[in-house]
């Protein structure tokens, strides 16, 4: 998925995932969804999709977002 990605666009995500497997959340646009356990992170056009599990961050998907991204959660 990523290596569809521009490269400008894929080393921002890739420092934002790093921020946020380090806990490094401040300054980040960060929203629990509703009636979920998934929260989202937003980047520019695209959405980080992560949870949480054993106090670990566990990264579910990352889209460009549109209709479709938030179906089936």
């Amino acid at each position: 998925m990523l290596r569809k990605i521009s490269r400008q666009d894929r080393q921002r995500l890739l420092e934002i995932v790093e921020k946020l497997l380090t806990g490094q959340k401040s300054g980040l646009d960060v929203i629990k969804l509703k009636d979920t356990d998934f929260y989202r992170l937003k980047s520019g056009r695209y959405r980080i999709i992560f949870h949480y599990q054993a106090n670990q961050v566990i990264i579910d998907s990352i889209k460009l977002r549109n209709e479709r991204t938030y179906k089936g959660l």
